[in-house]
């Protein structure tokens, strides 16, 4: 027994979707922040279809999506045959399940980083420019610092996407233990076999505490810039 009284297994799909999910997180947040800041702050042909392209992992069904991955990043697709000539395999691997969550929980932290972007005021942003200032450095100096907040947020809520994602990842990667099996999968795991309720039930705990504390930190950390930025 471990931790918590948690079998190894168990403990390692706590640790497996920790990994998972912080990894999806980090990976996420350079393209999360360009996407929202070309849509709140740019007019293009084509805006709303980005917009609807990056927001549909959340309305299609995740089992689509993980298809799709699979279709394109597994062994024999568009993109991960060519990724396997260099040794970068995703499919039924654990970087493929970040690769999953990271797509599902991008259109969350997209659109807290929008909201927030869209909330900074451009006139802050017109007054550096008329001082001499680059558009990169009015981004670094002014937009940055008061997008914080909802830099914080979408982060979190990607995070807390990527815990409990299942239906991409289990499609995408399959269910192996100690590779890709995360807490969802263990889950559904515990529940197929005779005796399993006790660890599907120990398992879901650690879960909903881990989403939960995820959320109160974000709350925590995204009033705190808050305050640092207003004063």
């Amino acid at each position: 027994m471990s931790w918590f009284g948690l079998s190894p297994d168990e403990w390692s799909a706590v640790h497996l979707s920790l990994k998972v999910a912080t990894v999806a997180m980090i990976g996420s947040l350079p393209l999360a922040l360009a996407v929202a800041f070309l849509l709140a702050r740019r007019e293009f042909w084509g805006k709303s279809l980005v917009n609807g392209i990056v927001h549909l992992p959340l309305v299609m069904p995740p089992v689509v999506t993980g298809y799709l991955l699979l279709l394109t990043f597994g062994t024999k697709g568009t993109i991960g045959a060519f990724l396997a000539q260099f040794g970068i395999v995703f499919a039924f691997r654990w970087t493929g399940a970040a690769l999953a969550c990271a797509v599902m929980g991008f259109p969350l932290m997209v659109r807290a980083i929008r909201l927030s972007i869209e909330a900074v005021d451009t006139k802050l942003e017109a007054a550096s420019s008329t001082l001499g200032a680059n558009a990169a450095w009015v981004f670094l100096t002014i937009t940055l610092p008061l997008t914080i907040p909802g830099i914080i947020a979408g982060m979190i809520l990607c995070f807390a996407k990527a815990m409990g994602e299942f239906g991409a990842t289990i499609t995408f990667v399959s269910n192996i233990p100690g590779e890709t099996q995360t807490l969802p999968s263990a889950i559904y795991t515990l529940t197929q076999v005779p005796g399993g309720d006790a660890g599907a039930l120990r398992l879901t705990a650690i879960s909903v505490a881990i989403s939960l504390g995820a959320l109160i930190i974000s709350e925590a950390l995204a009033r705190r810039a808050g305050q640092r930025i207003a004063a």
